[in-house]
């Protein structure tokens, strides 16, 4: 691969280049300490004196004395063309693979890690400048890397014809991860990664937000709900330190969506009902004392017994049968989500029933009006819809 290759380069120019020092330190005498340069320097200025001008022989020496790293300044004239031969070869890497500036910058800052951190590393600062401005070059290519990349998520299309499932922005992002999590399984430093990482989750969170002006075939609240969840999964399963803030985001969205999910759909099985107990609560939000509601005309006890003669228990249970039906169709089965959503469906169906129990007694008090299943009958109801299924 592409890396394997970059590793191989790094991996032999570090003694190509000590090697070169090493002769060039020699051949030049440039190895010596400060006194001895100066005490050099000195035998070279007296010789000029005496002789008027300064032996040919002299020249080299004299000049790599004065410069203030000599071995540097000629090993990056003797490797002029290394750094724009690197740069052409990153460059080759980052086209390989849709990720490959992924590669490079892990590639990279695992060699610049090692050679600052080795104490054979060399003196001189020539490679350290070379593999620095090209580790800089590699963070540059990653940044619009993640830029590109988080724009195509946030202005990501959706798909003309969806009724649901996880969003295309979600599995890139999870692609994303998954390569990025690999390639610095044994990476020395991730700083960069992990900005990234809060970049592009923000964008995918931007995106599933979008959902609320898109026009679906189905409900926005399921399909939002569905995303979140996975990603939460997701970021559970991977363990992602600096990503923890976003997993618990993702997990009080999907809660969000999911309330809201089963709250609109759950009015459908007791719609009239629950139309009807809604106006009671509103009357006495209005003042209207508790024990007076059932001379409002059209919260009479006549029109409670109307309401609740629509409901007998047979025909409650039927239609929560065709509400997990309708649940069971347009969840998709990869997320498992339908125990959890049925289990919420219960919970605030149940929450209703005590409710409208609770504002019977209160309101209507002493008529011996009941609804026409009990709380034990309701609870049979799920009990025999979630072992039938």
């Amino acid at each position: 691969t592409s890396k394997q290759v970059l590793e191989r380069v790094l991996r032999e120019l570090q003694p190509l280049c000590t090697t070169e020092q090493e002769f060039l330190e020699e051949f030049f005498q440039l190895s010596q300490d400060a006194a001895d340069l100066q005490v050099l320097e000195v035998s070279v200025r007296r010789t000029i004196s005496s002789r008027g001008h300064l032996p040919p022989h002299f020249i080299p020496f004299f000049f790599f004395l004065r410069l203030e790293e000599p071995v540097t300044w000629l090993l990056s004239e003797i490797f002029s063309c290394l750094e724009p031969e690197l740069r052409g070869f990153l460059d080759v890497c980052n086209k390989f693979h849709p990720f490959g500036c992924l590669q490079v910058l892990v590639t990279l800052n695992d060699s610049v890690f090692e050679m600052w951190g080795s104490s054979s590393a060399l003196p001189s600062s020539f490679l350290n400048t070379v593999l620095g401005n090209m580790l800089l070059l590699a963070k540059s290519s990653f940044n619009k890397c993640i830029g590109t990349l988080c724009k195509e998520i946030e202005e990501a299309k959706m798909p003309s014809k969806m009724k649901g499932g996880i969003l295309p922005s979600v599995s890139r992002f999870e692609e994303f991860v998954g390569f990025s999590e690999e390639m610095f399984r044994t990476a020395r430093r991730r700083g960069e990664l992990d900005k990234a990482y809060l970049r592009l989750a923000s964008s995918v969170f931007s995106s599933i937000n979008s959902l609320s002006s898109a026009n679906l075939k189905v409900n926005t609240d399921m399909v939002m709900m569905e995303n979140f969840y996975h990603v939460h999964c997701f970021l559970c399963q991977k363990k992602i330190d600096c990503l923890e803030g976003k997993k618990r985001e993702a997990k009080e969205r999907y809660s969000e969506h999911m309330e809201k999910y089963v709250i609109k759909y759950l009015g459908q099985p007791l719609e009239k009902l629950n139309h009807f107990f809604e106006g009671v609560k509103a009357r006495v939000a209005q003042g209207v004392k508790e024990e007076e509601v059932s001379f409002q005309l059209a919260y009479s006890k006549q029109e409670l017994r109307k309401v609740i003669e629509k409901y007998p228990g047979k025909e409650v249970k039927r239609a929560l049968e065709t509400l997990y039906k309708k649940i069971h169709k347009y969840l998709s089965p990869e997320e498992n989500l339908l125990p959890v959503v049925w289990h919420a469906v219960e919970q605030e169906f149940i929450r209703q029933y005590q409710e409208f129990e609770d504002l019977i007694q209160r309101c209507y008090a002493g008529s011996g009006i009941t609804m026409d299943f009990t709380m034990e009958d309701l609870l049979s109801y799920f009990n025999s819809i979630t072992l039938s299924k």
